[in-house]
């Protein structure tokens, strides 16, 4: 249970709806988000611009370690390419999500063209990870997870820093939530990856 103190320290995304006197293509943008690099901007699937402030530097330090475990375990498997925060998926709802680490199997990586690989790959992680920062709203990130599940994620992660949770997402199943977990598991859709939370917590 969130106190009201907690609650007023989240900072809201601010959504900004063009729709319908923009219509905004995918290359369009793209270009928008090269722009202005120093916001994180994503799109739902209504084609509302969904505006971030940047995470703070300790987030930015967790998300790292995280990222660079995910990393190790990527380059011994082999079977797939690994995605840091920076990158965006448009998925099959219309939506561009930038997931905080994700992971897709080379095949299907591979057989995207890679001029479309170059921007906002349509495609939907088989695995992501969202780190939710003091600011972030819980409730946003759970819908988010939500609907990666809905667009062909098979494994989230959802990891609740302020309250050292972590809630899993699996496709078709019930969400999981783990009160302080010391390490997660990839499952069998990623045999031998232990993600150690003490270098994340």
């Amino acid at each position: 249970m969130m106190t009201n103190s907690a609650v007023a320290t989240e900072i809201l995304p601010m959504v900004l709806q063009l729709h319908p006197a923009i219509q905004m293509t995918d290359d369009q943008f793209y270009e928008l988000c090269q722009l202005n690099r120093d916001f994180r901007i994503e799109r739902n699937a209504f084609g509302e611009l969904v505006i971030m402030p940047p995470t703070g530097s300790e987030t930015d330090e967790r998300n790292f370690n995280l990222i660079g475990q995910l990393w190790v375990w990527t380059k011994q498997d082999g079977t797939g390419v690994g995605f840091g925060s920076s990158g965006g998926f448009t998925l099959p709802n219309g939506a561009v999500r930038s997931p905080d680490a994700a992971w897709i199997k080379s095949t299907r990586w591979q057989a995207i063209p890679v001029e479309l690989r170059k921007k906002f790959a349509p495609i939907c992680p088989e695995f992501v990870i969202e780190l939710r920062s003091d600011s972030d709203s819980l409730q946003l990130l759970q819908d988010k997870m939500q609907e990666y599940i809905e667009n062909g994620t098979q494994l989230g992660w959802l990891i609740d820093r302020k309250q050292r949770k972590v809630f899993i997402y699996r496709s078709g199943n019930i969400i999981e939530e783990l009160d302080n977990p010391q390490t997660l598991g990839g499952e069998s859709l990623l045999p031998g990856f232990v993600l150690d939370l003490s270098q994340v917590w």
